[in-house]
């Protein structure tokens, strides 16, 4: 191997690092320009440890029946890989002789994976081992094998493999630490979100509680006398924020009941349309200023759902089109029959949504901040549940938006429940 191949490859190996971000890329492509650089190595694996299992995992391989390979768990102090990995000592096993008494203690089941993996080549003829360390910290090991041709690594190759393998174990390193901290930063906007929504829901929850007080002390006041239409007023003011108050703690519940992992489907035959026109009919106390329209086909398909969680749901998404359409105008909701799925849209026609707040309106804690919108009252979490809840019918929920033309929530769900199959039958 000339000095020219080891230094191309060194370059590229510094290109790949300066390019990739995914180690399932970058690993492979490592092996790849290794093996066409070493004459001897015509086969290589990256291990891994774990040290969840205690084991080596191949991460990479090259030149072996990878769905066999990719399945092998060494033990430390088990065969090649794992005596290096134990040791932190590259080491040569020149000839088939050494690499078979190194993997003399393999597992019956690793070695029955090995011999799936190596079918129709050769017992290694002979193998090369290198740790990879960053520090004291041992991270895997390095396999090239000769399965294929005779002859043996050269210990003047190990300097040049000794410092691929800094660079590989510095790109594990590096990808890891970039993990981590994209891991931090998003614990860190979680828990800042997080105190934005309370420091919300407190401002939410006092300003339909002063007004329940006010209103209840002025109707209890003694020496004041009001008409029947003014009591009639402030008792409804009164209703209507306690609805408010009322929706804002349900969706805490709700959402604390989607954390604890207990959600509960009860799926039946469902007619979306039926279901559409009766959450219309309950929520259109709330607006003066919208109409409504509902476009279903006479032959709309039945579907297997939860009738309460969709109905959550698009009591979620036509309350947020009232809301975030304050000018009134029209709010549509559609049905279509896809092939696969039943899709449900709702339209209005408000501030709309810009684009980089889109592929964010379903996660929790994320609420729009501008001047449109800000004075909206809701906790935030309306989105994110009926996101949930579409999901866990294997359902799927998106919107598409222009500002100031409006915004269109769809969901889907699949067209794959028994009273589908039954719509089918003769």
């Amino acid at each position: 191997m000339t000095q020219t191949h080891r230094l191309s490859t060194i370059f590229e190996i510094a290109r790949t690092m300066a390019r990739e971000r995914d180690l399932a890329v970058m690993l492979p492509q490592f092996l790849g320009g290794l093996i066409d650089t070493i004459p001897a190595a015509d086969a290589g694996v990256l291990m891994l440890y774990d040290p969840a299992l205690h084991r080596l995992k191949a991460a990479a391989a090259q030149g072996y029946d990878q769905l066999f390979l990719l399945q092998l768990h060494i033990a430390v102090g088990e065969s090649l890989s794992g005596k290096v990995f134990q040791t932190g000592q590259t080491q040569i096993f020149a000839t088939p002789e050494d690499t078979t008494a190194a993997m003399a203690d393999m597992t019956p089941e690793n070695r029955e994976l090995f011999r799936a993996a190596t079918v129709g080549l050769h017992h290694p003829l002979s193998a090369v081992c290198v740790p990879l360390k960053a520090g004291q910290e041992k991270v895997g090991v390095l396999v090239l094998e000769n399965l294929r041709q005779e002859g043996s690594f050269d210990t003047s190759d190990l300097p040049f493999l000794e410092a691929v393998a800094e660079l590989i174990t510095l790109s594990i390193d590096n990808m890891r630490l970039s993990k981590e901290l994209q891991a931090t930063k998003a614990l860190k906007e979680a828990n800042r979100l997080k105190e934005e929504l309370i420091s919300t829901l407190a401002h939410e929850m006092r300003t339909p509680l002063t007004s329940i007080k006010g209103y209840a002390t002025a109707l209890l006041m003694e020496d004041v006398s009001f008409s029947p239409s003014t009591q009639q007023e402030f008792l409804q003011i009164i209703d209507e924020e306690c609805d408010i108050l009322q929706n804002l703690i349900h969706d805490l519940l709700e959402s604390s009941i989607i954390d604890a992992g207990l959600l509960r489907l009860q799926p039946q035959p469902i007619l979306l349309p039926r279901l559409v026109k009766d959450v219309i009919e309950e929520l259109t106390h709330q607006t003066r200023q919208h109409q409504f329209v509902v476009d279903f086909s006479d032959d709309f398909p039945i579907v297997d759902a939860d009738p309460q969680r969709i109905a959550q749901v698009l009591r979620n998404l036509i309350d947020n089109a009232i809301k975030y359409s304050p000018n009134g105008g029209l709010i549509v909701v559609r049905g279509e029959a896809w092939p696969l799925e039943a899709v449900v849209s709702v339209s209005d026609q408000g501030v709309g949504i810009a684009p980089e707040h889109l592929n964010r309106l379903f996660e929790k804690y994320f609420r729009i901040e501008s001047g449109l919108v800000r004075h909206v009252v809701g906790s935030g979490l309306g989105l994110p549940i009926a996101h949930t809840i579409v999901e866990s019918h294997n359902g799927r929920i998106w919107a598409e938006s222009r500002l100031g033309e409006g915004t269109t929530f769809f969901f889907a769900l699949p067209l794959a429940g028994l009273s589908q199959l039954n719509l089918d039958e003769p």
